[in-house]
């Protein structure tokens, strides 16, 4: 197989004739193995290498690039022979088809229990679109770890049994893709970028965005980072200065927005220091909005515009016209200094900078779309599951202690971890930032559709058939954790008893398109547990049980209040 010619040493993710690689240059001469990890199927090629060392990006396995035998535990890679001819590369493949091909189907979905619906409305009446997550779920205990439920003419399947999960996602976007309507809904709402996209489009932007979350990249990053930590820290004083409630998820949205603006745009909006009127506003419009639409049964918004639909453009008019003012002066620098492509200074430039697998430069609706889709994940996500944890830890007193215990010893009396070796450093905040994604997964759904007629475990699927894949059963289930209804986050240090059972926890999914943003998340989640149990006391208003789950595409608390005391 002929593949073309790479620059560098690599790793370099290649693909042809429906084959996923890596090839790497090492001392000993060029190498190409299998593409996916065999942990978790993440695309090695998306990793990086360490000296002679091939390190995959999603949980660090790592292997030896000459040979491809892993380092740090048993297994190797599958090697091909590769050699360079007239500079471009060629891999010998054998002529067996190397894809892995799933089991004979022994069920159809027919024969699988499900809730009885209405004739073509089907189950659309009993899904309350914010309770979506948990009407699932609840069905799940019902009917089964894999059941049949319709929404309109179609009829999907849900599976909660972690190697059906595993199954489904490890197999995109070969076997399994996103459904259609999230890519035609994103469209339309000038939004589509790498988390829409499918097919040929969605390597070359999946690359970019995994380079700009890298783990070098972030390490460079950490300075900003920890500056706007600091501006979290300031915000928050203020508010207990003055005795005030804080609406704890609306704050720690600013955070996520100024740091994903600065990682994307190279620009500080500053929206911790501002007051009402700022870009999270217009952002935290787009995911609820695609949710209404994804999930509804007749597309009104097609015919006519309601006063909902009419902010959404408002707010997608200004997003949009903010960002082309900002990619034109990128473009600008670009004309100023062509040296800057080598060396792009954010996830902007970058894209700016690339050209797809044609070699042409991506269209301005492709730079804009992703820029949206950095913008808005890198906002809901984290500040979510860090609401959630202060959520837990207002009725965890032995938590907030071994965490502040962990803060005073490893930051001393920093205000905010002062380097990114010192927010590696906090464990139990990695701890509680695992068990709270365990109990309060931000998505708690992810719905793909067969690609073509296939098998999952041994159900037969037709092309384009609905799959909901649920998250929580598995990790809430006493057969994978010790009292698993519990907030305990000491279950994630070494030697904690009972069982453990983490290959069934994917709080960002699992696979190829594992989320890019994952070590950031955690990242993030680190720095902040870190800055405002250092910094504060912190107690929620009103019960437990008033704070509710809301599926708004992600999982969001509501309800959730807080009032800081200073610490001494």
């Amino acid at each position: 197989m002929r593949i073309g010619r790479l620059e560098g040493d690599g790793p370099h993710v290649v693909s042809a004739n429906g084959h996923d690689l890596v090839v790497v240059r090492t001392a000993a001469g060029l190498r190409a193995f299998q593409g996916h990890c065999p942990h978790r199927g993440a695309l090695l090629g998306e990793g990086e290498l360490d000296g002679g060392t091939l390190v995959c990006r999603n949980h660090r396995w790592r292997f030896d690039a000459s040979d491809g035998k892993r380092l740090d535990g048993p297994g190797c890679l599958v090697g091909y022979p590769a050699t360079e001819v007239d500079g471009e590369i060629v891999v010998d493949l054998p002529g067996a088809d190397l894809k892995v091909q799933p089991s004979p189907a022994r069920r159809r979905i027919d024969a699988l229990p499900g809730p009885a619906g209405l004739p073509f409305f089907g189950n659309a009446f009993q899904l309350d679109i914010p309770r979506l997550h948990e009407i699932l779920e609840g069905w799940a205990a019902e009917y089964g770890p894999v059941y049949r439920y319709r929404l309109g003419p179609n009829t999907l399947v849900a599976v909660t049994d972690p190697d059906l999960v595993d199954e489904a996602l490890r197999h995109r976007p070969e076997r399994f893709r996103r459904l259609h309507a999230v890519e035609t809904v994103f469209e339309e709402m000038k939004v589509a970028g790498v988390f829409s996209a499918e097919g040929a489009a969605w390597r070359p932007q999946r690359r970019l965005s995994m380079e700009a979350l890298s783990h070098r990249h972030l390490r460079d990053f950490y300075p900003t980072l920890a500056r706007v930590a600091g501006n979290l820290r300031a915000r928050l004083a203020r508010a207990a200065d003055a005795g005030e409630e804080v609406d704890i998820v609306d704050t720690l949205k600013r955070f996520t927005v100024d740091v994903t603006t600065i990682l994307t745009l190279g620009h500080d909006v500053n929206t911790l220091e501002q007051g009402d009127d700022v870009i999270q506003r217009k952002l935290e419009q787009i995911f609820p909005a695609f949710n209404r639409r994804l999930f509804a049964l007749f597309p009104t918004w097609r015919l006519v515009r309601l006063p909902v639909d009419r902010r959404l453009d408002e707010a997608l008019a200004e997003l949009h016209a903010w960002m082309r003012t900002l990619v034109a002066e990128a473009q600008a620098r670009f004309v100023a200094d062509p040296s800057r492509a080598q060396s792009p200074a954010n996830f902007l430039e970058a894209m700016v900078a690339a050209r797809d697998e044609e070699g042409r430069p991506f269209a301005e609706d492709v730079i804009l779309g992703n820029l949206l889709t950095m913008l808005v994940a890198g906002e809901d996500t984290t500040a979510y599951t860090l609401a959630w944890a202060v959520h837990h830890l207002c009725d965890a007193p032995d938590a907030v202690s071994a965490l502040t215990r962990e803060i005073a010893s490893v930051m001393r009396n920093d205000a905010v971890p002062d380097s990114f070796e010192t927010a590696n450093r906090l464990v139990y905040a990695a701890a509680v930032a695992n068990e709270t994604m365990r109990l309060r997964p931000v998505a708690p759904v992810i719905i793909l559709e067969a690609n073509e007629d296939t098998v999952l475990g041994d159900i037969e699927l037709p092309a384009r058939t609905g799959v909901s894949v649920l998250l929580r059963p598995a990790v809430v289930d006493a057969e994978n954790f010790a009292d698993p209804k519990a907030f305990r986050p000491e279950r994630w240090l070494p030697g904690a008893p009972g069982p453990h059972e983490p290959s069934v926890h994917m709080p960002f999914g699992s696979g190829p398109r594992l989320c890019p943003g994952r070590a950031l998340a955690l990242l993030e989640m680190k720095l902040v547990l870190a800055t405002l149990y250092g910094a504060f006391a912190i107690e929620r208003r009103g019960r437990s049980e008033s704070v509710k789950e809301q599926f708004t595409f992600t999982m969001n608390p509501v309800g959730l209040q807080v009032t800081l005391r200073h610490r001494a």
